[in-house]
């Protein structure tokens, strides 16, 4: 029984540093360029081995956005479930994707530079967004939340959910390119301002 949970926890930790080294070499060279063999390679494995754990690499990018999603997802979940005002959520949340941005870049970089550049990757099994619906699911609680609360005008939830993301993505396109002339964080109020001025109830 020992042995079968340490084998099952050896095997989660390897899965897991799969992900990770996937996520890193997605991000920086894109889906198209990045091969299994270069990923055995850097991970110190047999290319056959690696397959025992994901037997292709769609199926491997469509682990990581679902891992991006679930990561963002549970991030936001925190402050739905806080008794805050919209404004003050819309600022965590913009805080966060920065954050993330900051942090683990690649997360972002795949989402913007592999998910919603290589839409034909992501056709079997995750289809439209159902690999990001955790992170889907809790913007759109968030929006709503705002609504019912009277915060928040009642609109079409992709052109809410466009607006807001357009944003987060075109500052964290804009840094990425060293554009910029500020930090992400020091623009958290003038784009969480922007984004409550454009979604609130008139």
């Amino acid at each position: 029984m020992i042995k079968e949970q340490h084998r099952a926890e050896k095997k989660a930790k390897r899965r897991n540093e799969i992900v990770r080294t996937a996520l890193k070499l997605f991000a920086e060279k894109g889906f198209y360029a990045t091969t299994i063999p270069e990923m055995a390679r850097d991970l110190k494995m047999s290319v056959g081995n690696l397959y025992n754990y994901f037997s292709s690499k769609e199926l491997l990018a469509q682990e990581i956005i679902r891992e991006i999603s679930a990561y963002l997802g549970g991030r936001i979940r925190e402050i739905n479930e806080a008794e805050l005002p919209v404004r003050e959520k819309i600022r965590r949340i913009v805080t966060i994707y920065f954050e993330t941005a900051r942090d683990e870049p690649e997360m972002i970089d795949f989402f913007l530079r592999v998910y919603l550049s290589n839409r034909e990757v992501f056709h079997e099994g995750c289809e439209g967004m159902i690999c990001v619906n955790e992170f889907v699911t809790e913007i759109m609680i968030f929006f709503d939340d705002g609504v019912a609360s009277g915060e928040l005008k009642n609109q079409d939830f992709f052109s809410a959910f466009g607006l807001f993301m357009g944003y987060l993505g075109g500052m964290v396109f804009l840094n990425g390119e060293h554009i910029l002339p500020k930090t992400l964080e020091e623009y958290v109020d003038d784009i969480s301002e922007n984004i409550y001025n454009a979604l609130k109830a008139s």
